[in-house]
């Protein structure tokens, strides 16, 4: 995977940060500078910290947990949904329900009745909905899915939770660590970094930005995805040679005791 360079990320935009009176003080070791009111995100640091973040969702990807995209801004909501299902990986690109993680039970319910209402309106053989109950299943059922379609086969809590925006998605981060998930996301100026386990700094507005951001922690994944099949692969490889030779040393160990027997049996006669 090529890493990013600082002249991808400048012309993307990810060095501008917020106006100096909206700052986070958190945020001085990863600004460069002040330019007409508008603090200069150090791109040093945003690659620094961006080959972190992207070495750990590797290995969490490579140990075949699942990571979690949240990104409800108007602005990021198609690429971050479009990325998260190239690999597969879960995604919440609409308003974030309150105990999506901590009460996970709950939302696992109302999957389940998602895929009821799902299954009941594909069957065109049933004769005891009327119309109008018809209609306002298939209501539900849209909202069900604006909400939860992203997040339909998460079976079980994400070992990783990715945000564009942590300001933005304070409730998303407030659940992830009550529940002890490892925290990344794209730390703007206005935003304290400490709150979080993987601070990327760049800006968080900007799509380009986001996208080339998000592109490249994806192919991080994706290497991870791939580095877990290719062991599984060996590991099977290798058990099928161990069998392989069990059987050729069960068939010495058979043919020496049939030479062990023929001698005992001359020395008798």
């Amino acid at each position: 995977m090529e890493k990013i360079t600082q002249q991808e990320l400048l012309d993307a935009g990810a060095h501008f940060g917020h106006l100096k009176k909206k700052w986070n003080p958190k945020m001085l070791p990863y600004i460069f500078m002040e330019r007409k009111g508008i603090h200069i995100i150090d791109l040093n640091k945003t690659q620094e910290k961006l080959d972190e973040a992207a070495n750990a969702l590797r290995q969490i990807a490579k140990s075949g947990r699942k990571v979690l995209f949240v990104a409800t801004k108007k602005q990021a909501k198609d690429v971050v949904a479009e990325l998260a299902q190239s690999i597969n990986m879960p995604y919440v690109t609409e308003r974030w329900l309150g105990g999506m993680l901590t009460n996970f039970a709950t939302i696992k319910k109302s999957i389940k009745k998602k895929q009821t209402i799902e299954n009941l309106l594909a069957d065109g053989n049933v004769d005891n909905i009327t119309k109008k109950e018809r209609l306002m299943l298939g209501r539900q059922y849209e909202k069900l899915e604006k909400v939860l379609g992203g997040i339909e086969h998460l079976n079980r809590i994400p070992a990783a939770i990715f945000m564009v925006d942590i300001s933005h998605e304070h409730i998303a981060l407030a659940e992830a660590k009550k529940l002890g998930i490892r925290t990344f996301g794209i730390v703007d100026t206005n935003s304290d970094p400490s709150s979080i386990d993987f601070a990327i700094p760049a800006n968080d507005d900007a799509l380009k930005s986001v996208k080339l951001i998000t592109e490249y922690l994806v192919e991080a994944i994706k290497e991870g995805v791939a580095d877990r099949h290719n062991d599984k692969d060996k590991d099977e490889e290798d058990a099928d040679e161990e069998v392989v030779e069990g059987g050729d040393n069960s068939d010495e160990d058979t043919e020496g005791e049939g030479a062990d027997q023929s001698d005992d049996e001359a020395s008798a006669e």
